[in-house]
């Protein structure tokens, strides 16, 4: 089987100190850590910070003028042995005019596929895709680009919390709240800080709270005996 892009979708983002790790993640350097929560390198320094949402990662990719659905290892989607990623191909089928406007050949979108209750339980008041990068080829772009041609789309991003400055995890969770601003109906699972430098994108770093069990409501790793939707699926697909 070939992957449309010739290799990985996304790669892994690393974990703050004090984050959760799970199987094969690993912490950021202490410097990036210390950027991130308490104090940035100098102006040219921007640190975004967004709401971590737990669904599963998948991207769209705009390829020779066509548009793929791609799961986070870069294969095409309709191709998961799951239903729950299968059912994001349809939903990209339905909205391809939106990909296909929004995105410049080469490039892709990458986000969270929340058609089903991975870890955490949300009542969704948004369509279950949530884009958080826009790459092309190998470069991701800066945060302000995504907001940018996802609006093209108008398609959903996630939550901003802090925009500028270096801030704690305490800090940042506590703005956030328990339950965040997507409909969590169980505390959040984390947030995601993004650092650009002179307007272009340096790294990423995570927080995961030590509670959260990854996909703890998917029936093929706890079983469960069938899968917790969180919308209605038939106004989406």
């Amino acid at each position: 089987m070939t992957k449309p892009l010739g290799h990985k979708a996304y790669g892994s983002i690393p974990h703050l100190p004090n984050s959760r790790l799970g199987r094969g993640d690993h912490h950021c350097h202490e410097g990036q850590s210390n950027i991130c929560c308490i104090k940035k390198r100098d102006k040219h320094d921007t640190i975004i910070v967004t709401e971590k949402l737990d669904g599963s990662c998948v991207s769209v990719a705009k390829i020779d003028d066509k548009i793929f659905a791609l799961g986070r290892a870069g294969y095409p989607i309709e191709t998961s042995p799951y239903e729950h990623l299968r059912n994001f191909s349809d939903f990209v089928k339905k909205n391809k005019e939106r990909f296909y406007d929004s995105l410049e050949n080469n490039q892709r979108f990458v986000g969270e596929w929340m058609n089903v209750a991975t870890g955490t339980l949300y009542e969704l008041k948004h369509e279950p895709f949530v884009i958080f990068d826009l790459i092309t080829e190998q470069k991701r772009h800066t945060f302000k680009e995504m907001l940018l041609k996802s609006g093209m789309g108008d398609f959903v991003t996630p939550h901003i919390i802090s925009y500028g400055d270096s801030i704690s995890v305490e800090d940042a969770l506590n703005k956030l709240g328990s339950f965040g601003k997507h409909g969590a109906t169980e505390i959040i699972e984390g947030a995601v800080w993004r650092v650009e430098r002179k307007n272009k994108f340096d790294f990423l770093a995570k927080y995961v709270r030590h509670e959260k069990i990854d996909g703890k409501y998917l029936p093929n790793l706890h079983n469960n005996t069938d899968y917790t939707f969180n919308i209605n699926l038939e106004k989406y697909i």
